[in-house]
């Protein structure tokens, strides 16, 4: 049984070290797709900031108030898809903002705060990796530590229930008052 659990200690700890350098690489990625799209939606937002510039002194929100309030349905429309636009860019703004910091900082706000549209196409293209850089063996050998030191303590706690039930079966019964001695 000793050996087993060796085995098993081994095995859990080689897997859990793989886990763990998975996740700067997947703070990595993430980071880089919200920068993509970030680009991208400053790109496709820039001709009408440029409109803002020269008739609204740089106020987005003008120009997309004046779209939204016209008569003319497609200008609605329009306004819609500028504020659409600019509420996106807001948003991966905000979200590179909180990746500027200490690589388990990122990984808290990621797992916590990240984006749900960012973290589902970075899940879906996840490329998988085996970094050996610092954070990358820092987060798998930290991981592996946390699971194994779990694993010991559930395995500890097993054996505890198990010798306390053990004894329970096996105890003596309780001397007797009502018995006689001869």
């Amino acid at each position: 049984m000793s050996i087993l659990y060796r085995y098993l200690m081994v095995i859990v700890a080689c897997i859990s070290l793989l886990i763990g350098v998975q996740i700067p690489s997947f703070v990595d990625q993430y980071q880089k797709r919200v920068d993509a799209h970030l680009h991208e939606v400053t790109v496709n937002l820039q001709p009408f900031q440029e409109i803002a510039n020269k008739y609204f002194g740089g106020d987005l929100g003008k120009l997309i108030e004046l779209n939204l309030n016209s008569n003319a349905k497609p200008l609605q429309e329009e306004g819609m898809a500028i504020e659409k636009m600019s509420k996106r860019k807001l948003r991966f703004e905000a979200d590179m903002a909180a990746l500027q910091t200490s690589l388990p900082m990122k990984a808290l706000h990621i797992l916590l705060n990240g984006d749900r549209e960012m973290i589902d196409e970075t899940r879906g293209q996840y490329s998988y990796s085996v970094p050996f850089n610092q954070d990358a063996l820092l987060f798998g050998a930290g991981i592996a530590i946390a699971i194994l030191i779990i694993m010991e303590l559930l395995f500890a706690l097993a054996r505890f229930a198990g010798t306390k039930a053990w004894r329970r079966l096996h105890r003596p019964p309780p001397f007797s008052s009502t018995s006689k001695i001869q």
